[in-house]
């Protein structure tokens, strides 16, 4: 029988479920955060949900959760003892993931910017992650793991729900880029305004962290949902890989697999 490792990456839109055997990556899927379940809920949908993807429920014999909703956890974690018969590890104090936060107040930096952080480092450092999520994170990791500074800023989605909920006639619009910058409706100015708006925020900061870290040859891996659409548009992103995150659990669960 195949172990497997189960890795769910707790988001505050989505919760992202990655199943490996070994470094590789077998599927994911993904399910819904604000959705309040029983840890039955959770244990059934999850259970489901492997087996409904091509995993063996059965074989899956570890499990790690990078969280940033604790009001999640109880329910969740428990879902993994009764139905996995697996006490998860959890990232968070006293997990070894081999970053060293150099920043003000080290408690502060959330476990989803550090798992990022440890799968953008396999890569080589020093690098810039961006995460492309419900806020769009910029982290600068040097060569030896020192996480340097993060910065936060609104995200793609967020900024779209500001427009159309807070504006009395602008419409929920679909976010994807316009044929061009050239907006010819109220629909394209609002796509216009998100997508190239964001290249051109996510453009400005790489050129100003490398201007002021002084690490002229930092590497910049993007992940995320709406992550793909950026980095297509601009030559400083350098990869877009779209399981960044849980590949850094991985890595995490490797380190504290003794």
């Amino acid at each position: 029988m195949t172990n497997l490792l189960l890795t769910i990456d707790v988001g505050n839109t989505n919760i992202t479920f990655g199943v490996f055997e070994g470094s590789k990556i077998k599927t994911t899927f993904r399910m819904m955060t604000g959705t309040r379940r029983t840890s039955d809920e959770y244990g059934i949908d999850i259970w489901d949900l492997v087996d409904y993807n091509g995993a063996e429920p059965r074989e899956i014999k570890h499990v790690i959760i990078s969280s940033v909703v604790p009001a999640v956890m109880h329910s969740l974690s428990s879902a993994i003892v009764k139905y996995f018969k697996i006490t998860p590890l959890v990232v968070g104090p006293g997990v070894k993931t081999g970053i060293r936060i150099v920043t003000g107040n080290p408690g502060q930096i959330g476990a989803d910017r550090i798992v990022d952080a440890v799968g953008a480092l396999e890569y080589g450092g020093p690098v810039i992650a961006i995460d492309f999520g419900t806020a769009t994170t910029y982290d600068l990791i040097s060569a030896e793991g020192d996480f340097l500074t993060g910065i936060t800023a609104p995200g793609i989605r967020m900024s779209a729900k500001a427009l159309w909920e807070d504006t009395a006639k602008l419409p929920e619009i679909e976010i994807k880029k316009p044929q061009s910058i050239m907006a010819r409706d109220t629909i394209e100015s609002m796509q216009a305004g998100l997508i190239f708006g964001q290249i051109g925020q996510t453009e400005y900061i790489i050129r100003a962290l490398k201007e002021a870290s002084g690490l002229s040859n930092v590497k910049v891996i993007a992940t995320g949902g709406l992550g793909r659409v950026i980095s297509d548009e601009t030559k400083e992103i350098e990869i877009y890989d779209p399981n960044l995150t849980l590949n850094g659990m991985r890595l995490i669960y490797e380190r504290n697999s003794n």
